[in-house]
């Protein structure tokens, strides 16, 4: 089973670490704002990256690596951390954090559709009706009333659910240019470390287009932020990013991206220590639709 579902496997293992990532980059956002904390946690994660990849490999960075990896990973990273992240942030602000979940939660449907049409991957009924259950199960959950902000109406909503699309389909487009990226072998440590250079040249080229380069790093002198942006790096783009290359690896893009999205129920026993938040009866249920869902989805692979 080891063997057989390793990148299953991966894919739980990545929702476990963004559960964690999520919860310091909460603490840290806080402290800094949410912006701030984007453009931070890329260069903490490139930091935590090439010392592991010189350790590993003996450089910093794959320079041995042909040019179209760096194309399309280097790409895969733009759209995935600079575009469909920085969406992701912004509906946050905009309609909170339950609404812009909900929106996260199409990422496995929307996967297993570009993974069909671009990558050539084929699903069968049963893992197809596992998928719909499992996102049901976390959508069940996202969507408890008893945890959501204050209502938002107007262009305010338009603007977050189109910003929360925009940041699922910055994911999914990503996923499906890295595992292009990936192809032939391709260590997936590598392709990490490609990801997120290229990110961090971009994000801090558009910061500092922008005038706002002096702020961030003056933000950085926050002891406790930093300590929290560090964890929240070391669970969100190191080894939570580098786990989903190795599950979009060894597995089929919309099975690895429905168990990704399993971090919401992770989150659930996390935030009640952390924050205090009561664990409903919705969220139990939710959990184990989730959870049946997932064993379909194991069981059938």
């Amino acid at each position: 089973m080891m063997t057989s579902h390793f990148g299953e496997l991966a894919a739980l293992s990545t929702a476990l670490c963004w559960a964690f990532g999520s919860t310091f980059f909460t603490l840290g956002g806080s402290r800094i704002g949410s912006a701030n904390v984007n453009r931070g946690r890329l260069v903490v994660a490139a930091i935590f990256l090439s010392i592991t990849h010189l350790i590993i490999t003996g450089s910093f960075i794959p320079i041995g690596a042909a040019p179209e990896r760096w194309f399309w990973l280097g790409l895969s990273g733009i759209v995935g951390f600079v575009i469909g992240d920085g969406m992701l942030f912004e509906a946050f602000v905009l309609m909170g954090p339950r609404l812009s979940m909900l929106m996260m939660s199409l990422v496995p449907i929307m996967s297993a559709i570009l993974g069909w049409i671009f990558l050539r991957e084929t699903l069968s009924r049963l893992e197809i009706l596992a998928i719909l259950v499992t996102v049901g199960g976390i959508i069940w959950v996202v969507a408890d009333k008893r945890t959501s902000s204050p209502h938002i109406q107007g262009n305010k909503l338009a603007w977050g659910i189109a910003f929360g699309v925009g940041g699922a389909l910055g994911q999914t487009f990503g996923l499906v240019l890295s595992k292009k990226g990936l192809e032939g072998g391709f260590p997936a440590l590598s392709g990490n470390i490609i990801r997120v250079v290229c990110a961090v040249l971009v994000i801090w080229l558009i910061t500092l287009l922008s005038g706002k380069a002096r702020g961030a790093i003056k933000s950085y002198k926050d002891k406790k932020a930093l300590l929290a942006l560090s964890a929240g790096s070391f669970f969100g783009p190191f080894i939570g990013v580098w786990f989903s290359l190795v599950s979009i690896k060894y597995a089929r893009l919309g099975i690895a991206t429905t168990l990704m999205s399993l971090t919401p129920i992770f989150l659930i026993p996390i935030t009640r220590v952390i924050f205090k938040e009561k664990i409903t009866f919705r969220a139990i249920a939710g959990t184990i639709i989730a959870i049946a869902g997932v064993a379909v989805l194991l069981l059938a692979g």
